[in-house]
């Protein structure tokens, strides 16, 4: 790493703070669909890796700080990891304590990446000597995976039962278009199909609203209102440790420890188990939702932070629910990245840990900054001045294009097929690490077939 790359990598880290600052507020922003489709354009633009791992890692943290906003002062989630804080956080809401609730989720995630840095290093390190025989297997074990997860979903049987069928979906268009000769043999299309299963319940819920019958059936809400309470003042830094009490940094490092752990593990059900069970005994009202809330949103931004390091510093595939999903184009992006090629494989784990930390501090000193000083300010500027629908349309037209990049015009047409099917599956309780896993198994699974 020379000076360049590192003034490269603090301004990348400065500007995906800024965006997912903004980005983390929008009400229902889905982790998966806002963070892999920019990841996987810049890697695409031939972006150094190191710029993008920053990015990266700059973005999630930033993400994971402000999507407590919404989650606080209108109980709606600003994504899919913040939805089980809803219930904790009306609590402090009921009870006048808005910015309370606020400033101890921002402060339980500052935990979480100060704790998931070193233990994810610690982990991987643990993990180093056995990654070869890891890597030979990589077929069975996202094979595996995707089983696992299968079984940790809501709709068990039938996440089981899709296995083998989307798997022939996808080998299905793949060698499609290897017979109408769009794409040579040598080439395979991944990206777009990942970014279909990611934006595949949008795409769903569009096609069912083309129904004029189903657009009559639905409610007409109007206009919603929000009330925003401006925030009281606070000088200085905000300190975490500060703002946090003894007890809760406690619950809160434990559960980022637990959470680091267990990042192979579905991340939303090991927040609603662990943020539960660790809080399950306060009484008090108003203590029990401020301790889960810390703890909740330390456990996730752990969570997250180890899913993507531990698999990119052991063993350089995603194994694991993040970094299968948000974090994939870290690992396959082709031509750029491929399992056998990454930033596994081109940065070693000091440089990793170097842009790791570069990257979550920025996210941590402009975004954490931010969100405890002005986030009534914020909320207010993205509730009125940013439709969801703009930031819906912008993801979607990216799609589009990476598709088009993918395999010409007909892949526009595959990835809808794929995004149709993948979001009736996601509507009928399948998540999308069974999905992500099938995908990258495919080859393997209907190889035993042949």
């Amino acid at each position: 790493m020379d000076a360049s790359i590192i003034i490269q990598m603090i301004l990348a880290s400065f500007g995906a703070a800024v965006l997912y600052t903004v980005i983390g507020i929008a009400p229902g922003t889905d982790e998966t669909a806002v963070l892999a489709p920019v990841t996987l354009a810049l890697v695409l633009l031939g972006t150094s890796p190191y710029v993008v791992l920053a990015f990266f890692m700059s973005a999630i943290v930033a993400k994971k700080l402000t999507d407590s906003i919404p989650v606080a002062i209108a109980g709606i989630p600003g994504g899919v990891m913040s939805a089980p804080m809803v219930e904790h956080a009306m609590v402090l809401k009921e009870h006048g304590l808005p910015d309370l609730s606020i400033r101890k989720m921002a402060s339980g995630s500052v935990i979480g990446t100060i704790i998931a840095i070193p233990a994810s290093f610690l982990i991987a390190s643990l993990i180093l000597p056995i990654a070869g025989k890891i890597s030979g297997h990589a077929g069975l074990i996202f094979f595996i995976g995707a089983i696992f997860l299968a079984l940790m979903t809501k709709n068990k049987l039938l996440s089981l039962s899709i296995i083998v069928p989307f798997a022939l979906l996808i080998q299905g268009l793949r060698h499609l278009y290897w017979g109408l000769e769009i794409i040579p043999p040598t080439q395979t299309v991944f990206i777009s199909f990942f970014l279909g299963i990611t934006i595949g319940p949008i795409i769903f819920k569009l096609f069912e609203l083309l129904d004029k019958d189903y657009r009559k059936e639905q409610p007409v809400l109007g206009n919603k209102e929000i009330y925003l309470k401006k925030s009281a003042p606070l000088k200085g830094f905000p300190n975490p440790f500060k703002i946090l009490t003894k007890k809760e940094i406690g619950t809160a490092t434990l559960g980022s420890i637990l959470g680091t752990a267990t990042f192979f593990l579905s991340p939303v059900g090991m927040t609603v188990f662990l943020g539960e069970f660790l809080t399950r005994h306060i009484k008090d009202p108003i203590k029990r939702a401020s301790r889960a809330i810390s703890t909740m949103d330390a456990l996730t931004n752990a969570s997250y932070i180890a899913g993507t390091l531990v698999p990119l510093l052991a063993i350089g595939l995603p194994l694991s629910p993040m970094a299968i999903g948000p974090a994939s184009a870290l690992f396959n992006a082709p031509p750029v990245f491929t399992p056998e090629h990454n930033i596994h494989h081109i940065l070693s784990m000091s440089e990793i840990m170097i842009v790791t930390i570069i990257g979550a501090s920025i996210a941590i000193l402009v975004t954490y900054y931010a969100t405890i000083k002005f986030s009534s300010e914020i909320s207010k500027f993205v509730f009125k001045k940013v439709p969801h629908e703009a930031l819906i349309g912008l993801f979607a037209g990216l799609v589009v294009m990476l598709a088009y990049m993918d395999a010409g015009w007909i892949n526009i047409f595959g990835v809808m097929l794929v995004a149709l099917v993948s979001g009736l599956l996601h509507r009928h309780g399948v998540n999308y690490g069974v999905m992500f896993m099938v995908l990258y198994a495919a080859p393997w699974l209907l190889g035993l077939f042949g």
